[in-house]
């Protein structure tokens, strides 16, 4: 089994061809970026020179991905990178982009950590799927089809749920016709 705590090692080649040291076979850019998506750190050296060609290899993905497209990098963003390249601000630029990028990962894995189905927002976010579903179900005659989820909450919940759905349907009706009236 690899040791995932160690950044994976990329061997280059002379013929710049990319090694796993792991499994022992070619990788390509793409699958470098594969291994990085899912979690994996990575060092990429030079065979021969034994230099860390990493931070060059990364550019590359990045440069590849924006040119295909796929752009995350807005160009005043872009443009504001090479002009820090250039100006005092040079030393204080990656310690600005790591923190940055730091407070954007906290701010998804708690952006993820509140849908989860333990947290009440996500509970009652279900419960009004399955009043939404119990009130199609109502005005349909039940002519709607269910959906997986909704098939494996208990009978009794949905029966609850459909009853006050029906209360509140006929006080709607009742008041509307004594509007009418």
């Amino acid at each position: 089994m690899a040791n995932t705590e160690k950044p994976l090692l990329i061997k280059r080649y002379a013929s710049r061809r990319l090694y796993n040291t792991e499994t022992s076979d070619y990788v390509t850019l793409e699958d470098i970026a594969g291994f990085i998506r899912k979690g994996r750190d990575v060092q990429i050296v030079d065979l021969k020179s034994g230099d860390d060609l990493t931070r060059q290899y990364l550019l590359q993905i990045v440069a590849e991905h924006e040119s295909k497209g796929e752009s995350v990098l807005p160009i005043n963003v872009l443009t504001d990178l090479v002009r820090s390249y250039t100006t005092q601000a040079t030393s204080s630029v990656p310690q600005f982009l790591a923190a940055s990028f730091e407070m954007f990962r906290d701010s998804q894995s708690k952006w993820v950590e509140n849908m989860t189905p333990m947290n009440p927002m996500a509970k009652g976010i279900e419960a009004m799927q399955a009043q939404q579903e119990a009130f199609f179900k109502a005005m349909t005659g039940g002519a709607m089809q269910t959906s997986p989820a909704s098939e494996q909450e208990p009978a009794e919940e949905e029966a609850e749920d459909l009853d006050a759905i029906k209360k509140q349907l006929a006080d709607l009706q009742n008041k509307l016709s004594k509007l009418d009236k």
